[in-house]
């Protein structure tokens, strides 16, 4: 997938991975490439956080302890908690229409010899 498709998933995804444990921006990044998004914009990830903090799904504090510089730290809202039920709905009949294009598709493809649906073209 390309950049642009998955941009639209941070809102959710960082959502759900405060909603797991608070964090701050770098330890979120890390974690968004653990779940299979690894060229992910740190500018752009902090962009989304912060348009979250601004509709109060998010709030945020600096923690000072330990070694560094102070970093801020992200914490989910009742509010975000709503919100992140919300995308986890849409994003669950998202993924039953996808499921149902890709079983299309195999079922196109199963006739031809050697076709592989889901393997990139060649241009």
């Amino acid at each position: 997938m390309h950049g642009r498709e998955l941009h639209g998933l941070l809102h959710p995804f960082l959502l759900l991975l405060i909603f797991e444990r608070a964090g701050h921006g770098y330890a979120l990044i890390d974690r968004l490439k653990a779940m299979g998004l690894p060229d992910v914009e740190p500018g752009h990830v902090y962009r989304v956080l912060r348009g979250l903090e601004r509709e109060r799904l998010l709030i945020s504090g600096w923690e000072t302890a330990g070694a560094g510089p102070a970093r801020r730290c992200y914490q989910l809202t009742a509010k975000g908690r709503d919100d992140l039920r919300s995308c986890l709905a849409g994003l669950a009949q998202l993924h039953q229409v996808i499921g149902a294009g890709l079983q299309r598709s195999a079922d196109a493809f199963a006739g031809s010899p050697g076709a592989n649906p889901y393997a990139a073209s060649r241009r």
